[in-house]
């Protein structure tokens, strides 16, 4: 009995053995690491935004995509327009589904000079794969849809929100058959509290071959989190709050343009 439960189990770690290899086939290695350094942001009264730098180590030879975005979402906008030829007002509105409201890509090098048209689209890496991905209402044809992204664009970018380079990402082989990697990307204070996840691809050949994510959570602390609570659960004190603070601050003002003789 004791010789076949030793077969059994022999028989059982070869098995497992098998199913190891198969997950993971010969050539294949796991070079790839990530990390996002300040990956925890505090948002208090002197917070004005923030930097985050990625590094890691990726097999010898491959380029390197940095993505950070946040969950995906809704984000609205309104189109103003002239009414009557004479005053703007808005017009419209424009939906956007399934696009994330902070989104920074960083690479080795330019986009489409390392990876294939079809792995930019299924990893959503750069503008154009985003604005695939993307449904917009209203936008009845192509072009609709490419102009009012690229608005779309220009108003994120305009608020630090989204960026795209290539050639920031800095990559120094170690002579051991890997390479570290590096990138210090500008974190903007108007991105909203939350959990933003970084993504980084090792691309080979016009492959992406390696994923590796990090994550960076942005949290409101001090005062700050304590006025956004009672914003959100008291409005009536927060209310009389705000406009104590705000009758001090006038009074503040006075006193400093009374100290200086007033106007003449």
């Amino acid at each position: 009995m004791k010789i076949w439960k030793n077969i059994g189990m022999a028989s059982m770690a070869l098995i497992a053995t098998a199913a190891v290899v198969c997950m993971f086939p010969a050539g294949a290695h796991a070079y790839l690491t990530a990390k996002a350094n300040h990956d925890h942001i505090s948002v208090d009264f002197f917070y004005h935004g923030s930097t985050v730098s990625v590094r890691g180590e990726a097999d010898q030879g491959a380029d390197l995509i940095v993505k950070i975005a946040s969950p995906e979402g809704h984000q609205a906008l309104k189109e103003k327009g002239k009414v009557g030829g004479v005053m703007w007002m808005n017009v419209g509105d424009l939906k956007i589904e399934n696009v994330p409201n902070l989104y920074i890509v960083e690479s080795t090098k330019k986009f489409d000079e390392i990876v294939s048209a079809p792995e930019l689209k299924d990893n959503v890496i750069g503008y154009p794969a985003l604005k695939d991905h993307a449904s917009m209402t209203p936008a009845s044809t192509d072009a609709d849809k490419t102009k009012w992204f690229d608005e779309f664009v220009k108003f994120k970018e305009a608020n630090k929100l989204y960026s795209s380079e290539a050639g920031r990402v800095a990559a120094v082989n170690n002579g051991n058959g890997r390479q570290s990697y590096y990138v210090l990307c500008q974190w903007p204070y108007q991105a909203p509290p939350g959990n933003y996840t970084v993504t980084v691809y090792a691309v080979k050949d016009g492959k992406v071959v390696e994923k590796a994510e990090d994550k960076v959570v942005v949290e409101q602390v001090g005062v700050v989190k304590r006025l956004a609570e009672m914003a959100k659960n008291n409005a009536a004190a927060y209310g009389v709050i705000s406009i104590m603070a705000a009758i001090g601050a006038g009074f503040g003002v006075g006193i400093i343009f009374g100290k200086g003789g007033g106007a003449h």
